[in-house]
């Protein structure tokens, strides 16, 4: 079994190295057209005009927020479906949206032309609308080389990039030729945009009923329009606040050294633009561990690193010759520095972007609202500290290191986690009695927690629907629902949609398999070990403390099991499957008092289990800074939420 991991594990890194190189290949070749394309617009406009050319078309890549959503989005889709036919169906829904969201922006830009120009310093605002044209190509053209994407098609989609960038550089060079300006080098890039749309025809396949649900799809593409905002703004708000700050020629002078400090992320993209329907596609078992993310890791962080020293290295007299002589910076932090300094800060936020696009490709990851708050943190931090343009790469190198940390710790403590939870023991299958509804474990629940005080004010009234259920009356199923979440809302929101629940047989020699619940005195207790025999030997070594008000409790509860005919409701259990560890949601103490007075007398109890292949995202389960992120953030969006005025309406409706 560890051999066939291996080899997958092998297959899957070997696929990604191959589809890296492929399109590593055609995005160093557009890269190199594109630098061409900037010292050619920088040699013929001068720095002013570099700088409004570059600003314009950085609204177009304000746009690439969708046009990436799109085409993220339709290469998992189509990488997730078995058939041709599928993964055609899936790309078609896509593309709808897509050229929907393309007319919309276009429009906007229409609208908003006049004030987008005043706010750039622009002398008209015939720039803004030729853009315009190419921002409703733009975001059909993500769907479509998503799909490109997701049907692995990495030749096509490295030739798409390559012929748009020739567009691009060609149409430039012969419309400044002709003296159309910086007019002319917008109009060029519209027009390259339609070109590399309308070259891409998706193979055709007979029309199916869309697999992925219009839910699913919204779902996605929320994610990834989260995430691709961030990176815009990330990639490309310090362009336009240089832009509003300084003076035209210095803005000029920043705009190329992003622009050449930028090719690292166009060539980490390539890396992740391979490994994102890879990973997409493949099972859990195939994408685990580190070494397939470590894979694109360090040929980010290898290509990266090379590009920067080289620009360290290279003399301020090359970049005088290729961008012309009004490119000169002179002083300590010339421009050899700050294209350093930029290149290292983009080698850092490409980590970065590994790392959440692999998240991404098999979930929905937490970590792209981190990233969305960190490019507000960029933009506060350069509208604050701009007294020079060493300042604000700074900001940046500073901000994306912090980014880079607050990802990074979580992900690969959970997977080293994941990891040895891999290998940990397997237990015998359980033994199932039967399964039961969550209904009946809300039921079982709330009758054993009855006496809790926050139910004082409900006793008299639901009493009858508590102590005597009936499972099969809707109307009551709802109101044990509200009276439930009085006290165990953020407790129960947790545990995964689609939990499947069962009443299991458990023995003995089962009790290896059960960890207690690891929250509040029961921390102290397991002391790094939950286990639940563990805790039991500690335990009965503490039993001689008479003024122990947890040992008192836990005496109480023996005498209770001691009597004859004492009822006790069940204990309830979560796991990933049924031969992995459980954890104990409700019923330490019982558990444990059973195990004090007899080993033997555990099957006496009922044991109620819920199992999900997503449990390992639940922070009842697995504890970490990840699961605890998403409990925080789902305990936020529960402050809305009033059980109590839900259980009073129902209250007043009964009488």
């Amino acid at each position: 079994m560890l051999n066939g991991r291996i080899s997958k594990s092998k297959s899957l890194q070997a696929r990604i190295l191959t589809g890296s190189f492929v399109l590593l290949s055609g995005s160093g070749l557009a890269t190199g057209i594109n630098l061409a394309y900037n010292i050619a617009v920088a040699r013929f406009l001068g720095p002013k005009g570099f700088g409004d050319a570059t600003a314009v078309y950085t609204l177009l890549t304000f746009i690439s927020a969708v046009v990436f959503s799109f085409q993220i989005v339709s290469a998992k889709v189509a990488a997730q479906q078995n058939t041709p036919e599928g993964k055609t169906a899936a790309y078609r829904r896509m593309h709808r949206g897509a050229w929907a969201c393309g007319l919309l922006a276009a429009l906007a830009l229409l609208i908003f032309a006049r004030g987008i120009s005043h706010w750039l310093n622009l002398a008209s605002v015939l720039p803004v609308a030729l853009i315009a044209i190419g921002a409703a190509f733009y975001v059909p053209l993500g769907s479509r080389r998503g799909y490109l994407q997701g049907t692995y098609g990495f030749r096509r989609l490295a030739g798409n990039l390559v012929l748009e960038g020739a567009v691009r550089f060609g149409g430039s060079l012969l419309l400044m030729l002709f003296g159309f300006g910086v007019a002319g080098v917008i109009a060029a890039n519209s027009v390259a945009v339609a070109v590399a749309y309308l070259v891409i025809v998706p193979v055709a396949a007979p029309h199916i009923p869309n697999p992925i649900k219009l839910f699913h799809s919204l779902r996605e593409l929320s994610q990834a329009m989260v995430f691709f905002s961030g990176q815009v703004l990330i990639n490309n708000c310090d362009i336009v606040l240089v832009k509003h700050f300084f003076l035209p020629t210095a803005a000029g002078l920043y705009t190329a050294v992003a622009m050449v400090g930028r090719v690292i992320f166009v060539l980490s993209s390539a890396v992740v633009n391979s490994m994102f329907p890879l990973v997409a596609g493949t099972d859990e078992e195939e994408r685990r561990g580190l070494k397939v993310i470590a894979t694109s890791l360090l040929l980010v962080l290898g290509i990266g690193s090379l590009i920067a020293l080289g620009l360290r290295l290279a003399p301020a007299s090359l970049w005088t010759a290729c961008f012309g002589s009004g490119f000169v910076l002179t002083g300590k932090y010339g421009l050899p520095y700050l294209l350093s300094l930029y290149a290292i800060t983009a080698v850092i936020y490409s980590l970065s972007a590994v790392i959440i696009t692999y998240e991404m490709a098999y979930k929905v990851a937490n970590t792209s609202w981190i990233q969305l708050a960190f490019s507000g943190a960029v933009i506060a931090g350069i509208w604050r500290f701009h007294s020079s343009l060493r300042e604000v790469i700074l900001v940046q190198l500073l901000l994306m290191a912090v980014l880079l940390i607050v990802v990074a710790i979580p992900f690969f403590a959970n997977a080293m986690r994941s990891s040895d939870a891999a290998q940990e023991r397997i237990f015998p299958p359980l033994r199932t009695i039967r399964p039961v509804t969550e209904d009946e474990v809300i039921a079982e629940f709330l009758r054993t927690d009855f006496n809790n005080p926050a139910f004082g004010d409900y006793r008299e009234a639901l009493s009858e629907i508590v102590l005597n259920p009936n499972l099969q009356d809707a109307g009551e199923n709802v109101k044990r629902r509200a009276l439930f979440f009085l006290r165990h809302l953020a407790l129960w929101s947790e545990l995964p949609t689609g939990t499947d629940w069962y009443e299991i047989d458990l023995q003995e020699e089962d009790l290896a398999q059960i960890r207690v619940f690891p929250r509040a005195h029961w921390r102290k207790i397991a002391r790094g070990n939950f286990s639940i025999t563990e805790v039991a030997n500690y335990v009965s070594g503490q039993e001689s403390r008479t003024d122990d008000p947890f040992l008192a409790k836990i005496n109480d509860i023996r005498d209770q099991l001691a009597q004859t005919g004492s009822r006790q409701g069940p204990i309830v259990l979560i796991g990933v499957n049924g031969q992995g560890p459980l954890t104990i949601l409700d019923g330490n103490h019982r558990l444990l008092a059973a195990m004090l007075t007899s080993p033997s007398s555990v099957p006496r109890l009922r044991f109620f289990c819920g199992l999900s292949p997503k449990m390992a995202d639940c922070c009842w389960y697995n504890t970490n800074l990840l699961t605890l992120f998403h409990y925080g953030r789902n305990v936020l969006s529960h402050v809305a939420r009033r059980p109590k005025a839900q259980l009073g309406r129902f209250l007043q409706s009964a009488g």
